[in-house]
């Protein structure tokens, strides 16, 4: 088999979506661009650690986990989390934000200020606007206000946002609605900290960033990847950890958070011999894979 490499995830930089490598070699991911790789012939899916240490195990890992971590290393990287409540004491400022992922699908989030959209675009949210700006505990404050409040959900599984993708309204206007509509409920909400300053209501679309307008709907998605499984197509769209790929049997979705821990390497072909899951609705030495 060819030289194997180690996915480290999707990144999304100012350029666009980004693959990243063990060992920090990056592949810039453009429309149009071949995406092609297969698993190692009798590999094994091993955890990819936490926090930038390895597993001390080496445990190996389900081919289905997003993770691709073992109970342990799951624990130690969600530890000192803002999103466990572990870092109170963090100092920077934190965004508070209402992301739109689809019909009906609205959650309130809050991300390092420095981050700026980084984090909406990991996300996969079609459009989101700044509520406020503010000390971390004053944006949990105002998260919490708008889940009690409201009923605005902080979380919303990946499945369905995957599921309304391929339903979105054609029309910008349209697709920042909900979001307009739920900021003037919530700036209109008694009991908001003091130290969160209010941010006027912009909405930014990612429909052009993510390459969402006029892709064929994807008949399905990777479910998971195996020993000398292959997957190869055209690069239709991305949003958050999903590549859209065209291939001969038509747009197929592969998570990129199911390529971390195994060893892949290139190939040739525009196979698709790994498991894809239907949707209900068509809903030399190289420096890289690709």
């Amino acid at each position: 088999m060819a030289q194997a490499w180690k996915c480290s995830g999707l990144r999304w930089s100012a350029d666009g979506p980004v693959l990243v490598w063990d060992g920090g070699r990056r592949s810039a991911l453009t429309w149009g661009k071949r995406v092609a790789f297969r698993v190692a012939e009798g590999g094994v899916r091993t955890c990819v650690g936490a926090r930038g240490h390895a597993c001390p195990a080496g445990a190996a890992v389900p081919g289905r986990s997003t993770g691709a971590r073992c109970e342990e290393c799951a624990r130690l990287d969600r530890a000192h989390s803002v999103a466990a409540d572990t870092l109170a004491d963090d100092p920077r400022p934190y965004h508070v934000y209402l992301a739109w992922f689809g019909p009906g699908m609205v959650k309130v989030g809050i991300t390092a200020e420095e981050r700026g959209s980084a984090r909406l675009l990991e996300q996969g949210a079609v459009c989101f606007s700044w509520l406020g700006v503010g000390p971390l505990m004053a944006a949990r404050r105002t998260e919490e206000l708008l889940r009690a409040a409201l009923r605005v959900p902080d979380r919303i599984p990946y499945a369905e946002k995957r599921a309304v993708r391929s339903a979105l309204p054609e029309a910008a206007a349209d697709r920042a609605r909900e979001v307009a509509e739920l900021y003037e409920r919530a700036v209109r909400l008694p009991a908001w900290p003091e130290s969160l300053v209010r941010e006027p209501l912009r909405v930014v679309d990612h429909v052009g960033v993510f390459g969402l307008a006029d892709v064929p709907v994807a008949r399905g998605g990777v479910s998971e990847l195996v020993p000398g499984g292959a997957v190869g197509g055209e690069l239709a769209a991305a949003a958050g950890p999903d590549l859209h790929l065209a291939t001969g049997g038509g747009v197929v979705v592969l998570d990129t958070r199911l390529m971390t821990g195994w060893r892949l390497a290139p190939t040739a072909g525009d196979e698709l011999t790994v498991p894809v899951r239907q949707f209900r609705e068509a809903a030399g030495v190289q420096d890289g894979l690709f």
